[in-house]
C-alpha cells in the first residue's frame, strides 16, 4: 500500500515538472518573441507620450517599466500589457501645470489606492456600465486633442495650453514651420500610413518601430539640425519621490478621482478588447484593478506617469503569437535592461519624428466605425457633444456632459412611446410603440389620435411594456368619444392601467401572420 502511495506521489510529481517544463518552451517559443516586439513598439511611444504630457521624459519609461512588470504579474488580464496611455496626456498635462510635476506624482500614487479599494470592493464590472458611446466621444476628443498639440511640435512650435490656443496658433506655425522637422514628421506619419499595404510578412515588424528607426537614421546620416528627446541619464537617474501640495486639496481630489476613473474604465474597456481576440483565459476584472492601482501606486512613487491598460501595446501582444503573463513582463525587463545602458540611442530621436507618430495615434483614437456605430442607434448627438466638450472644456467635464446627456435620452425614449398612424386599405392603423406609454406621450398621443378622420374604421395596436393610467385614460376617452360619432375602434393590446404588457403582446395584429410585428416599423404602418 505504502508502494502504491510512493508511485501516485512519484507521478504526480512528475506531472508537475513536466508541466513545468511545458510552460517553459511555450515561454520561449511564443512569449519571448512576443515580448521583444512589444517592447519594440512601446519604447517610443512611453517617449512620445511622457512629452506630450509635459513631463519628464523619463517618466514615461519608469510607467513603462513599472507597468509591464508590475500589471503582468499581478493584474486579472493575462495577455494585457500596460503603461503610459495617450488617453490620460491631457489630465497629465493639466495637473503638471496646475501643481508641477511632484505633487502630479503624488496624485498618481493616491489614484492607484483608489484603484486598489475599488478592486477590492469587488465594483470592477460597474465601470463597464458607462456608455460606451461616452467612452469612444471621450477617446476621440483626447485623439483631436493630441494630433493638434503635437502638430504644433511638428512644425518646430510648441504645444498651448488649450486647444483654442493651438488652433488660432496654427496658421502662423504652418508659415514659420521647421522644414527639417516637418519633413522627418510628415515622413514618419506617411511611413505609418503605408505600413498597412506591405507585405504579410514584413507586416509582423511594427511600424511605428520602423518610422522612427527609419526617420532618426535619416536624420543622423543627412545633416538635419532638429531638436532631438534630451533624456538627462536613464530611468533610474530619474527616481525621485512626489511632493506635497502647498494647498488646494480640492482640486488635488478631483485630480486623484479623475486619474483613477479614467485610468480604471481605459483599463478595463481595453481588457475586454483583449478577451475579444483570443481563446485563452478570461480577464478577471477586479485583480485587474488592483494590479492597475498596485502599479500607479509604485510609479507614481518613484516619479512615473499614470498607467493603464494600453490597447495598442495588448493588440500587439497577441498577435505577435503571446500565451501567457511572461511576455508583458518581460517587455518591461527589456525596456529596462536597454536604457540604462542605451540611453544615448534614445536621444538621437528627433522630437519631430515622435510629434508625427503620436498625431497618427491621436487620429486613430478618432475611429469612423465608433461614429458609425453611435449613428446606428441614435446616439450621435451623444458622440459629437461629448467629443467636443472634452476638446474644448476639459476631459472630466466632457465625460459628465456626455454621461448626462447619455442618461437623458435613454430615459427619454424609456418613457417615451412612438406614435403613428397610417390609413390601410378602408381602415386606420394606429400603433402606439415603446418601452413605455405615459403622460408624457399625451402631447402626440392626442395629435394623432385626433387626426384621424371621423366614421372610420380603426385599430389601435398597443405594442408597450407598461401603460400608466393617463395614457389608458386618454385612449378610451378618445375611444368612447369616436364611436359616438359614428366610427368603429378595435384595440389590440393591453390597455389596463399600470399593467406590464410584454406577455401579451403576441399576434396583435393580424394573427394569422407570424410576421406582424414587422409591420409595425417606421414607414411600413
Amino acid at each position: 500500500m505504502r508502494n502504491i502511495e510512493q508511485r501516485d506521489n512519484q507521478d504526480l510529481d512528475q506531472g508537475r515538472k513536466d508541466s513545468r517544463i511545458d510552460a517553459i518552451r511555450s515561454g520561449i517559443r511564443h512569449d519571448l518573441p512576443s515580448s521583444l516586439v512589444v517592447f519594440l513598439v512601446a519604447l517610443p511611444l512611453s517617449v512620445g507620450i511622457a512629452m506630450a504630457s509635459n513631463a519628464p521624459v523619463l517618466a514615461g519609461l519608469i510607467a513603462a517599466i513599472v507597468g509591464g512588470i508590475i500589471v503582468g504579474a499581478v493584474g486579472g488580464s493575462p495577455l494585457q500589457v500596460s503603461g503610459p496611455a495617450a488617453g490620460l496626456t491631457v489630465v497629465v498635462a493639466d495637473l503638471v501645470s496646475d501643481f508641477g510635476w511632484a505633487v502630479t506624482c503624488l496624485i498618481t500614487a493616491a489614484a492607484g489606492v483608489l484603484q486598489v479599494l475599488l478592486g477590492l470592493s469587488r465594483v470592477a464590472r460597474a465601470a463597464l456600465a458607462i456608455s460606451p458611446v461616452v467612452v469612444h466621444a471621450m477617446l476621440a476628443g483626447i485623439g483631436i486633442t493630441i494630433a493638434l498639440q503635437q502638430a504644433q511640435v511638428l512644425l518646430g512650435g510648441k504645444s498651448k495650453s488649450t486647444v483654442w490656443h493651438n488652433l488660432i496658433d496654427l496658421p502662423g506655425q504652418i508659415i514659420g514651420a521647421h522644414r527639417p522637422g516637418v519633413i522627418l514628421g510628415v515622413l514618419v506619419i506617411v511611413i505609418l500610413i503605408a505600413w498597412r499595404w506591405v507585405p504579410a510578412k514584413i507586416r509582423g515588424i511594427p511600424g511605428p518601430l520602423v518610422a522612427i528607426v527609419a526617420v532618426t537614421v535619416i536624420s543622423v546620416v543627412f545633416p538635419f539640425h532638429v531638436r532631438r528627446i534630451n533624456l538627462d541619464g536613464s530611468p533610474l537617474d530619474a527616481l525621485q519621490l512626489p511632493g506635497i501640495p502647498d494647498g488646494n486639496w480640492g482640486a488635488v481630489a478631483i485630480g486623484v478621482v479623475t486619474v483613477a476613473l479614467i485610468a480604471s474604465v481605459e483599463s478595463l474597456l481595453s481588457a475586454v478588447s483583449v478577451d475579444r481576440m483570443h481563446n485563452g483565459p478570461r480577464t478577471d476584472f477586479n485583480r485587474e484593478l488592483i494590479g492597475q492601482g498596485a502599479a500607479n501606486i509604485v510609479s507614481g512613487t518613484i516619479g512615473g506617469l499614470p498607467i493603464t491598460g494600453v490597447i495598442v501595446r495588448s493588440s500587439t501582444n497577441v498577435t505577435a503569437g503571446a500565451k501567457s503573463r511572461a511576455s508583458g513582463i518581460l517587455h518591461g525587463v527589456w525596456i529596462l535592461l536597454f536604457t540604462v545602458p542605451f540611453a544615448e540611442l534614445v536621444e538621437e530621436i528627433p522630437t519631430a519624428a515622435l510629434a508625427g507618430l503620436l498625431i497618427v495615434i491621436g487620429i486613430q483614437l478618432l475611429k469612423p466605425a465608433h461614429i458609425e456605430t453611435a449613428s446606428k442607434h441614435g446616439d450621435l448627438a451623444v458622440y459629437v457633444v461629448t467629443a467636443v466638450s472634452v476638446v474644448f472644456l476639459n476631459l472630466l467635464q466632457g465625460v459628465m456632459i456626455g454621461l448626462a446627456l447619455a442618461i437623458a435620452l435613454t430615459g427619454w425614449r424609456v418613457i417615451r412611446a412612438r406614435v403613428e398612424a397610417k390609413p390601410l386599405g378602408d381602415e386606420w392603423r394606429v400603433a402606439v410603440v415603446g418601452a413605455a406609454c405615459t403622460f408624457l406621450t399625451l402631447p402626440g398621443l392626442t395629435r394623432v389620435l385626433a387626426s384621424i378622420p371621423a366614421g372610420q374604421k380603426v385599430t389601435v395596436s398597443i405594442l408597450v411594456n407598461y401603460m400608466d393610467h393617463a395614457a389608458h385614460q386618454a385612449i378610451t376617452d378618445w375611444q368612447r368619444q369616436y364611436e359616438a360619432t359614428g366610427g368603429t375602434v378595435q384595440i389590440q393590446g393591453v390597455v389596463q392601467t399600470g399593467h406590464f404588457a410584454r406577455r401579451h403582446t403576441r399576434n396583435l395584429i393580424e394573427p394569422e401572420r407570424p410576421d406582424a410585428a414587422a409591420s409595425l416599423a417606421p414607414g411600413q404602418l
